[in-house]
């Protein structure tokens, strides 16, 4: 039996590096597992108790996916909202369930600490650019022709060299601007 088409969000702990593979069509997609409890106050003894943890199989395509796989670590705070997947299993005479949420959108859960955000630049061409100055591709999400993803080959260069992801994806000669927490 499967359940689908349920939208969840959940906030958790990554429990494991997230991984990068493929699609058989060549899309990219990364896949870590969140654990999420949930702490309630016991009335009896007026202290927080951690409740069971929930372990939640998460999957993520695509941009997504690239964009997750520079961001995402072992042990960070997330928050993910997706499509919900139950699946029941039986094998070797045992049974169980699977849940797996499909990302539609994952970030850093800010109660727990700070993070920095670094758009993608994507290079304007001029036919693209509207009277707002804003690439008509940026207003509709898709990526400007010609604009190429970073490999993961170029990523690894880039952490190589003691640079983030995020550092690497700014051209050369441009500074880095760093958030502002005013």
């Amino acid at each position: 039996m499967t359940m689908s088409n349920d939208i969840v969000t959940i906030s958790g702990n990554i429990g494991n590096d997230p991984t990068k593979n493929e699609t058989r069509a060549g899309k990219p997609v990364i896949n870590f597992r969140v654990g999420s409890s949930h702490r309630y106050l016991d009335q009896r003894t007026g202290e927080w108790t951690d409740g069971g943890t929930n372990w939640y199989a998460v999957s993520a395509f695509g941009n997504l996916a690239e964009h997750a796989k520079a961001s995402l670590h072992r042990g960070d705070a997330v928050i993910v909202t997706g499509r919900l997947k139950v699946r029941e299993w039986e094998a070797n005479g045992r049974k169980g369930v699977d849940v797996e949420i499909i990302a539609d959108a994952i970030g850093h859960d800010l109660n727990w600490g700070t993070s920095g955000f670094a758009r993608r630049q994507r290079p304007a061409t001029p036919q693209t650019v509207q009277s707002s100055g804003v690439p008509s591709d940026e207003l509709t999400g898709d990526a400007p022709s010609g604009y190429d993803e970073p490999t993961a080959e170029e990523q690894d260069a880039w952490r190589a060299s003691g640079l983030t992801v995020a550092e690497g994806l700014v051209e050369e000669g441009e500074e880095m601007k760093e958030p502002s927490y005013a």
